[in-house]
């Protein structure tokens, strides 16, 4: 049995740790028990369960979580329906943010060791994994069961907790204009959005349901908010309940930028889409951009896809960041003969002025700007 790609011995090592059961662990690490053990005794991991059961030891985690409701867990259960995942077979949820920031708090919150799954060909974004029974039989009470994405049912939330969850729902699946003028939620099942456009409409909220189709010909909807007020509105609703940490700090900063208490924080991320001047939200245009295609380290990018997800960034903006380092080098000791042996095309747009430099650059060194873009990968600099 072939171990899965992506997992490592550390991963293995994780889970096991996490209470999970050999039986759930070979259909995620792909391995058999005896081969999950070996790697176990490899790195001297005291086995703490009988070398045949299947069993767990004992979670740690707040299985009762789910149970009584309260600010946090409305606005995890809404994260949960738009953006979590419950496995079929297995005992496990599953939660995906490119933010780890909200993975760590959501661990927290539900007192529970902090496992993630790993990155992969396909897989940019961190997982947090909770492994409990207890959890998914209190979800399936709420109607959140597996294979939930078309068909989940908008859950009997009190109205104390409504705005926690939308919360949560708009953090996990919800979009938010810069300018805050709009906010949209997608759902692929129509009970849900008939839902979340009764709250809406009953928050008295411009509101309205659009559909498309996908590629896969299912039907997409699209509850929207528009206007200003509307979603000036909509956020002093939503982060009334809110402290200090449990919401998408992008989203905030755009949906009450027009309030008489805007959420006043600077971008921090390596391409601010924003910042502070005079007390108001200043939107920064990146427009002096320019598309270029060329042949890269297939590996290479996919390294720069995780390293992107764990930091909030985009692949170009970290290829950007290595440039700008090598550009400040005199020369550059590139090995020309040793060359990356799968390279695929890859387009994506750079700041116009660092391409021309790093053309000329490129020139002067008598090499591709390719070795260069892959050359730049090491001296790629993040705070």
């Amino acid at each position: 049995m072939p171990r899965h790609p992506g997992i490592t011995d550390e991963t293995i090592i994780k889970l096991y740790k996490s209470d999970m059961s050999f039986k759930e662990m070979n259909t995620i690490v792909g391995l058999s028990d005896r081969a999950i053990r070996n790697v176990l005794y490899k790195h001297g991991i005291p086995m703490n369960r009988e070398q045949y059961s299947g069993q767990p030891r004992k979670h740690q985690v707040n299985e009762h979580f789910f149970k009584e409701w309260t600010h946090e867990m409305a606005w995890i259960l809404g994260l949960l329906v738009t953006d979590g995942h419950i496995h079929n077979s297995l005992h496990s949820i599953f939660f995906t943010q490119n933010d780890e920031r909200i993975l760590r708090l959501i661990a927290n919150y539900m007192e529970t060791d902090y496992v993630l799954t790993p990155f992969g060909k396909t897989k940019t974004a961190a997982t947090l994994i909770i492994n409990s029974k207890v959890m998914k039989q209190d979800l399936e009470s709420l109607g959140i069961s597996a294979k939930k994405s078309l068909n989940v049912p908008f859950p009997k939330v009190p109205e104390g907790f409504l705005s926690s969850f939308v919360r949560g729902v708009i953090d996990g699946d919800g979009w938010v204009g810069h300018e805050g003028y709009q906010v949209n939620v997608t759902t692929g099942s129509l009970a849900f959005a008939e839902g979340i456009l009764d709250v809406f409409q009953s928050w008295s909220l411009n509101s309205d349901i659009r559909s498309i189709t996908s590629q896969k010909n299912h039907t997409i909807y699209r509850i929207w908010v528009r206007g200003k007020t509307s979603v000036q509105k909509l956020s002093d609703i939503i982060y009334k309940e809110a402290d200090s940490e449990n919401f998408l700090i992008y989203k905030r900063v755009y949906m009450t930028q027009h309030t008489d208490n805007p959420y006043l924080v600077d971008d921090t991320r390596m391409l601010p889409m924003w910042k502070i001047l005079d007390g108001k939200i200043t939107h920064t245009k990146h427009t002096n951009r320019i598309s270029f295609r060329t042949n890269i380290s297939q590996s290479m990018l996919e390294t720069l896809k995780q390293l992107g997800a764990r930091h909030n960034t985009h692949v170009n903006h970290l290829i950007e960041n290595g440039l700008k380092n090598v550009l400040i080098q005199d020369q550059i000791n590139l090995d020309k003969t040793n060359k990356p042996v799968d390279r695929v095309q890859y387009k994506t747009t750079y700041d116009q002025q660092l391409l021309n430099d790093v053309k000329e650059f490129a020139k002067n060194q008598n090499v591709f700007i390719n070795d260069v873009i892959e050359y730049s990968v090491q001296f790629i600099a993040i705070d």
